[in-house]
């Protein structure tokens, strides 16, 4: 892919913030919050994608303790079982396009599961949906650790004894959602595979390294799918591949050139037709890159998915 230009690079540096897991503490789990532009987005067209989809998608109750995780499931049409990949939101929780998504991977052949880690969170016991955009962000940054593993580890443990399923099951994450997947392999032994988009290794505290001791606890491959133009994230790239090869963990990154953080969403979403906008072409040419590297990800996750 060719370089981005100047401004293009500025543009999407400062749109990093908006959403992701700081990398600086990963214990604590603090996130940045949403932009207001994106805490607020719509995504009736990921609504319209995911309305058109055949496949069987339901929603289903998943018993942490004394906690239920709604979980948003959706099954491939296929006669053989399958593998399962448990989706992981970004900050923004639960929305549209994750559960597209999810749609999306079953239309691949696996069963798809995202919980929505907010649920119980929200006003008189609701979840993402019972928030406001600014609310999700706030709420998923103070959740506890301890939790985020137990509700994955009730989901992953349900979906795999689905009938339907072959008992293998994967985790993907994205943003927030990215770092979560890096972090619960360090937790769980069992997953098969850990896709970690745009999201940061585990750190310590107070120094901010790469938590060694944490790493040396995974068990599976963890791939990762790093954005060129989201310097606060693939910056750490290097220095968790020094540490997954000192502990001779296999770990493969790989960076898409002029894309920037969340380029799965922003490319999944429609092309830019405001031609007045005074930003227009700036827009254009982020959701061309972002597109392009949503696409070349895309291909390369379900290669990945198919060796499993």
């Amino acid at each position: 892919m060719k370089k981005p230009i100047s401004l293009l690079t500025l543009l999407l540096f400062l749109s990093v913030t908006a959403c992701a897991q700081h990398t600086a503490n990963m214990h604590d789990h603090h996130a940045a919050s949403p932009s207001p532009a994106e805490a607020n987005e719509t995504q009736d067209w990921a609504k319209e994608r995911l309305a058109k989809s055949s496949r069987h998608q339901e929603w289903v109750k998943v018993k942490n303790g004394a906690r239920e995780v709604s979980s948003f499931l959706v099954y491939p049409e296929t006669k053989n079982k399958a593998t399962a990949v448990v989706v992981i939101h970004e900050i923004f929780g639960m929305s549209p396009w994750v559960q597209s998504l999810t749609d999306e991977l079953a239309e691949a052949g696996y069963i798809a599961i995202a919980p929505d880690l907010l649920s119980g969170m929200g006003p008189n016991g609701g979840g993402s949906d019972s928030l406001s955009g600014n609310q999700v962000g706030q709420k998923i940054r103070d959740l506890p650790p301890d939790q985020i593993t137990g509700d994955l580890n009730a989901v992953v443990d349900f979906v795999s004894k689905l009938p339907a399923s072959n008992g293998k099951v994967v985790v993907a994450g994205f943003c927030w959602g990215g770092s979560q997947s890096f972090r619960y392999a360090t937790n769980n032994p069992n997953i098969k595979a850990a896709f970690v988009f745009y999201g940061s290794a585990p750190m310590t505290t107070p120094d901010n390294a790469i938590d060694k001791t944490a790493l040396a606890r995974i068990k599976a491959p963890v791939y990762g799918f790093y954005a060129g133009n989201d310097a606060r994230i693939t910056a750490t790239v290097p220095a968790t591949t020094q540490a997954m090869n000192e502990l001779k963990k296999k770990y493969e990154p790989v960076t898409y050139d002029g894309a920037g953080h969340g380029f799965m969403r922003a490319g999944d979403a429609p092309e830019p037709t405001d031609t007045t906008a005074a930003d227009y072409q700036k827009q254009l040419d982020a959701f061309r890159f972002n597109r392009s590297a949503r696409d070349e990800a895309w291909a390369r996750w379900k290669k990945l998915l198919a060796a499993i």
